[in-house]
């Protein structure tokens, strides 16, 4: 009997501790984007498994949601599945050109719309498995640079650049945004500082989720229309970013909380609706209880949001936010990206 091939994919979600939003173009072509970004030890996972059958198979284990398709060259991206469709056409049209036959599960360790860049590490983590199963000739920048351009063009999907890169690469990078090119420096940050930041930054989901795509466009027409406020907010979430690097690179952390609150200040004034009335209060809520600073994660609205605890003030902190009927996350961070591996 012949042996089935099954090729799968794990990739970590990523908190952005400094610069988010810088990524997001036009404000990137015109004036640079900084990130300090960070993964973490929740991931989207993707398996393929090869048939013969003449089928295209798409199946989400977690919402049971499955669709089949004969094979083809093209699949309308559309529907719940439209980042696995939008994958599959384009791997098909750049690289196998003809139709393949297989059967594609996906799962994630958080929600979308949470925060965490789950749609580009999802895209990350689909891409990722096509070139482990088809030996497409893709290395790490390649990868990125692919997935951004099949969500932002080919799904004409609204955001920034960080999480395909950050997805991709792993660990804690500082990475530099222009028009043209993407520029990743990873970071050696020692393993206790590591420990000691984790430890502190606690990771706090609000149960809610949101459309990012609205506040990213009033994002663009701010700095198309060069509103003010909100370009001199991104310039100075750009000076954060370089502030937050040296913080973590040499170990003074409880630096990272005033760079939080910081940050949290400049990146309200970027857009409506990034923060809201509940958030407000979870965020006063933390701080009252010995939070240093903190911020939502994403682009704003909804999600998780994370706060800097120093000393033991992390108990007190998940005390005060018990009462917003959220939930506290465990993780640790990561050093490794996209990673694949075929079985039989």
């Amino acid at each position: 009997m012949k042996s089935r091939k099954v090729v799968r994919s794990k990739v970590p979600f990523r908190l952005g501790l400094a610069g988010g939003g810088t990524d997001v173009s036009p404000f990137s072509d015109i004036y640079g984007g900084a990130i300090l970004n960070a993964t973490i030890s929740l991931y989207a996972y993707t398996t393929i498994e090869q048939t013969n059958n003449g089928k295209i198979v798409f199946y989400s284990p977690s919402n049971n949601i499955y669709e089949e398709y004969d094979s083809s060259e093209f699949i309308e991206p559309e529907g719940y599945f439209i980042l696995h469709k939008g994958i599959y056409n384009r791997v098909v049209k750049d690289f196998v050109k003809q139709p393949l036959s297989f059967k594609i599960s996906t799962f994630a360790d958080a929600p979308p719309g949470s925060g965490l860049g789950t749609s580009s590490t999802m895209v990350v983590a689909i891409l990722g498995a096509f070139v482990e199963w088809l030996k497409l000739p893709l290395g790490e920048y390649d990868i990125a640079r692919l997935a951004y351009e099949i969500e932002r063009n080919d799904l004409n999907m609204a955001g920034g650049k960080q999480d395909q890169y950050a997805a991709t690469f792993g660990g804690f990078n500082y990475m530099e945004f222009y028009k043209d090119r993407v520029i990743v420096n990873p970071l050696r940050v020692r393993q206790h500082y590591m420990d000691e930041l984790s430890h502190n930054l606690i990771l706090y989901y609000t149960n809610t989720c949101r459309v990012s795509a609205k506040i990213i466009e009033e994002q663009q027409n701010n700095i198309i229309n060069k509103n003010e406020v909100s370009v001199n907010a991104m310039i100075n979430l750009k000076e954060q970013a370089y502030r937050m690097k040296e913080v973590i690179l040499k170990g003074e952390l409880d630096t990272v909380g005033p760079i939080l609150d910081l940050s949290w200040q400049h990146k309200k004034k970027m857009a409506n609706y990034i923060t809201n009335p509940m958030l407000d209060a979870i965020y006063e809520a933390a701080t009252s209880a010995g939070s240093t600073g903190g911020k939502v994660s994403g682009a704003g609205g909804g999600g998780f949001m994370f706060f800097y605890c120093p000393d033991v003030t992390r108990y007190k902190v998940i005390e005060a936010l018990s009462k917003f009927g959220g939930e506290l996350k465990r993780y640790e961070f990561t050093k490794e990206g996209l990673r694949t591996w075929t079985t039989y």
